[in-house]
């Protein structure tokens, strides 16, 4: 059950309209990591969660906020958007300054959501349940969780400083704030998710007998770069080893013959070819490897 209080978390009051500012500001609602994503991605892990308690409880907890967070922004949305376009006349759009404004803003929060906001980024794009993560495994989740709100602050880090409207300012410095909270309180849950015994840091904790043992340490450097090596994963206890000449260990990615009816360009003959010069090749390596 959720149940609406008619105040918002914090107060959403810009000093002036901008119409220009209140389609930017769209991306932290209906963005790929804005509060629409966080809030439903949050729901759904909650509503996932096999075990009663702690980690269910502070999904739910973030998830609820998050929804007030909505909240927020399309209140200041719509009071950004306070005038715009409806009251301008046609003269006003002569003026270089007011057609900029006007030419800036997304026609959509006019003729469809009627000066509000709506469930989308910031080019009218709608919002899609496809952004958001919610695995069942609750130490894969909560990553997704910290990485998703490291995005979301570093969005309104620069929204921030794209706005000079005390207002506006005041309110994302407290959204600011409730993402470092959450950052934080995600890499605590993964911790003590560790900490509990419930999983350990490679997701899922199981398999690890059944894996080909031959590649679970090792790098391939398929770049140009050089560095890699340097990088402390060669290190340290359990290092990673680089391997700095890999070479491929199947065949040609080759499909197999269309079916006739699809009218596939295909020649058996080039198919064959390619077939018999990868085999000679392998053979190669494996009698170059058993001298070594």
């Amino acid at each position: 059950m959720f149940r609406h209080t008619k105040r918002l978390q914090f107060e959403a009051k810009p000093e002036r309209p901008d119409p220009v500012y209140a389609r930017k500001l769209q991306e932290l609602i209906g963005g790929a990591y804005g509060e629409m994503s966080v809030t439903m991605q949050y729901l759904f892990q909650g509503w996932n969660c096999r075990m009663e308690g702690k980690y269910k409880d502070l999904l739910m907890d973030t998830a609820t906020e998050e929804i007030g967070h909505i909240e927020m922004l399309a209140t200041m949305v719509a009071r950004l958007l306070e005038g715009a376009p409806a009251t301008t006349t046609a003269d006003a759009v002569q003026d270089p300054v007011m057609a900029a404004v006007l030419g800036g803003m997304d026609p959509q929060q006019a003729i469809i959501a009627g000066g509000g906001a709506l469930p989308a980024n910031s080019q009218g794009v709608p919002w899609n349940g496809g952004y958001i993560v919610a695995s069942g495994n609750l130490l894969a989740d909560f990553r997704a969780n910290a990485a998703a709100e490291a995005q979301g602050r570093l969005q309104t880090a620069r929204l921030y400083n794209m706005t000079d409207d005390p207002g506006v300012k005041a309110m994302l410095q407290f959204n600011l704030a409730r993402d470092t909270v959450h950052q934080k309180q995600w890499l605590k849950a993964i911790e003590e998710l560790e900490a509990d015994g419930l999983e350990t840091p490679i997701v899922p904790n199981a398999l690890f007998d059944e894996e080909d043992q031959e590649h679970n340490h090792t790098i391939w450097r398929l770049s140009d770069g050089s560095d890699g090596p340097k990088g402390g994963w060669s290190e340290g206890d359990d290092p990673l080893e680089y391997l700095t000449d890999p070479e491929p260990l199947g065949g040609p990615a080759s499909a197999p013959a269309p079916d006739p009816a699809l009218f596939g360009t295909y020649s058996a003959t080039q198919d064959l070819k390619g077939t018999v010069k990868s085999k000679a090749k392998s053979a190669a390596q494996k009698a170059t490897s058993k001298k070594k």
